[in-house]
């Protein structure tokens, strides 16, 4: 079975967050079909939310989609590292993988940080894959945070 991932859909995401003034980090959700069932890009200020990560908006309309509070099966793909939140979430949710791109030194919570999947009180961990379209992903970051300063 060859391998398909949906990063490019992510970073069209991340790209548009930007573009809205949002850090631009992207997600997409894939169901076990292979099925897109969502893709959101950040909207903490637009929603004046903090919780408005991508990979939170994407799991709350596959949620809302599959009627559960579960997602077992899907995969769900980001431009950056997970935070603690949002990798808490994801172990919540039952999300079957998890690939994103570029490592967050400051706020990851998966690689870095918290490391949230190596607890024992995460009573779900996701298959991991990281560094798809790292440097692409790095790249927006860079470019978003330099136009700030």
């Amino acid at each position: 079975m060859m391998f398909t991932t949906f990063m490019d859909q992510a970073l069209e995401e991340a790209r548009a967050a930007g573009a809205r003034g949002e850090v631009p980090v992207g997600a997409v959700l894939v169901d076990a079909q292979g099925q897109v069932v969502a893709r959101a890009g950040n909207r903490t200020r637009e929603l004046s939310d903090p919780s408005a990560h991508a990979e939170m908006l994407v799991i709350r309309q596959g949620c809302a989609a599959a009627g559960s509070e579960r997602l077992i099966g899907h995969d769900l793909y980001v431009t950056l590292e997970p935070c603690a939140m949002c990798a808490a979430v994801i172990a919540a949710a039952r999300v079957g993988r998890l690939y994103y791109g570029a490592a967050d030194e400051k706020s990851g919570g998966v690689g870095q940080g918290a490391r949230v999947f190596s607890h024992p009180q995460c009573h779900h961990v996701p298959e991991v894959y990281d560094g798809i379209g790292a440097r692409e992903s790095e790249g927006l970051l860079k470019v978003f945070f330099a136009g700030r300063r």
